[in-house]
C-alpha cells in the first residue's frame, strides 16, 4: 500500500507491506519505502462486551544516524504517539459509523 501524507510540513510518499495477518486477532505493516530508516506497525484486536479494543503498537528507526535520534528525543516521538492517537480517533468515528461514506470508497 502506497500514500502520502504532510509531517511536520513536509510532503512524504510511504509504502508498506503487510507482513504478518492473524485474521480477526492482528496484523502487521511494515514500510519498505518512505521516509523512516524503518518501522514495524503491529494492530491488535480483541472482542470486549461493548465492541473491540484495537492495540497499535509502532516501532521505528529514524533515518541520519545521531540526528535522527536528537530528533526523536526533541520531538519526534511525541508528534509519532499524537498523530496515531488521532488517526486512531478517526477510525474509531468511522467504525462506529458503519464505515466510510460511499464518495470515500
Amino acid at each position: 500500500m502506497t500514500w502520502e501524507a504532510v509531517h511536520l510540513g513536509v510532503k512524504q510518499r510511504l509504502t508498506a507491506k503487510i507482513t504478518e495477518l492473524e485474521r480477526p486477532h492482528y496484523f502487521v505493516d511494515e514500510m519498505v519505502k518512505g521516509a523512516f530508516k524503518g518501522f514495524k506497525h503491529t494492530h491488535r484486536f480483541e472482542p470486549r462486551d461493548q465492541g473491540t479494543l484495537m492495540t497499535d503498537m509502532f516501532d521505528y528507526e529514524s533515518p541520519l544516524g545521531s540526528l535522527g535520534k536528537l530528533a526523536d528525543r526533541l520531538f519526534l516521538e511525541e508528534y509519532m504517539r499524537a498523530f496515531l492517537v488521532k488517526r486512531n480517533g478517526y477510525i474509531k468515528q468511522v467504525a462506529e459509523r458503519g464505515g466510510f461514506p460511499r464518495e470515500a470508497q
